[in-house]
């Protein structure tokens, strides 16, 4: 559908006057076919199977009110299982799902070592399918383990960087003001990219000059770099005729209500050469070895989990001196 047609879906569907189509059904049914059909012909009839045998569980959960997988789950686990057909094809010489082995398991989760978790996940499960319907005789990823050393791996900008990106976004005039929303939220409150996609008027107030971020459990205090960043922002929006409740809009999400894809997102900070999440990092490094992390998963909504890791070090072997 076009942008008139969607807003006509938006306007007739909110006063109750019609039912949502099935756009975005039709949309991820073909999303996952190309999947599989990019899955080499030998290997491809199980992976059908497994994503027939998802889309009948995602369906018993909708009908059974609890929350069923996301189309971007169940695409996300068709692109781990392509790779790792057309790896075994192609580098390990196997065209039959019964031929894989724990070594095949190991060397293809060993290509992106940051993903291991991830696509360890989606493989138990294929693998588990697989097993309950003959296909394969052992399951190869059982005894296969995804943890890894503790600490924080990512990378982080130094207080140049840091200096260097303030600037841009708080005097360049020809910055997107996106960029710079998403840039400077990401810099000063660590806010991740979900958060700042999902933030609409509602969540500013101009009285206090503070903003709801996401799950955070209390308003976010703007400081006067970080508000004049949002107010351009938020005149920015005002050019586009839309009734979006969103604070970012595109030329996608105008004629809707719906937030900006996470596509765009990934995007937007392509030109300052820095993406979200090192730029996210960096605060959370910042603020969890300065203060409290207790205090810090408090302030951002977050399990305290998820901040110790930032206090844990984590040197690659190579860097080490050679112990003698």
């Amino acid at each position: 559908m076009g942008p008139f047609a969607r807003t006509l879906e938006d306007f007739f569907t909110q006063r109750g006057l019609a039912l949502p189509t099935d756009q975005a059904e039709r949309l991820a049914a073909g999303r996952r076919k190309r999947r599989i059909d990019a899955v080499p012909k030998p290997l491809r009839p199980a992976v059908a199977a497994f994503d027939i045998s998802r889309m009948r569980a995602q369906d018993r959960a909708r009908r059974a009110g609890t929350r069923p997988r996301s189309h971007h789950t169940l695409e996300t686990a068709l692109s781990i299982l392509r790779d790792l057909a057309r790896f075994l094809a192609e580098h390990r010489g196997k065209d039959d799902w019964a031929l894989t082995d724990v070594h095949d398991i190991e060397a293809f989760l060993g290509i992106l070592p940051k993903a291991r978790q991830r696509r360890l996940v989606v493989l138990r499960q294929f693998f588990r399918f697989a097993r309950s319907q003959h296909i394969v005789l052992v399951d190869p990823t059982r005894g296969l383990t995804a943890k890894q050393a503790g600490g924080f791996r990512g990378r982080t900008l130094t207080l140049d960087q840091q200096r260097d990106l303030f600037r841009r976004w708080t005097c360049d005039d020809d910055v997107h003001p996106h960029e710079a929303l998403l840039g400077i939220l990401a810099l000063l409150h660590g806010a991740s990219s979900s958060e700042v996609r999902m933030l609409q008027i509602t969540d500013v107030n101009q009285r206090t000059q503070t903003v709801r971020l996401g799950k955070r459990p209390h308003p976010v205090p703007m400081d006067p770099a970080s508000w004049t960043v949002l107010q351009r922002c938020l005149a920015h929006r005002e050019g586009w005729p839309t009734d979006n409740p969103h604070v970012m809009v595109t030329k996608g999400t105008k004629a809707g209500r719906g937030p900006a894809s996470t596509a765009y997102l990934s995007h937007v900070l392509d030109d300052c050469g820095y993406p979200a999440r090192m730029i996210r990092s960096t605060r959370l490094v910042d603020l969890v070895n300065t203060m409290d992390p207790k205090l810090v998963a408090a302030a951002f909504g977050m399990d305290p989990e998820a901040t110790m890791i930032y206090l844990a070090d984590h040197v690659e072997a190579g860097r080490l001196p050679t112990s003698r």
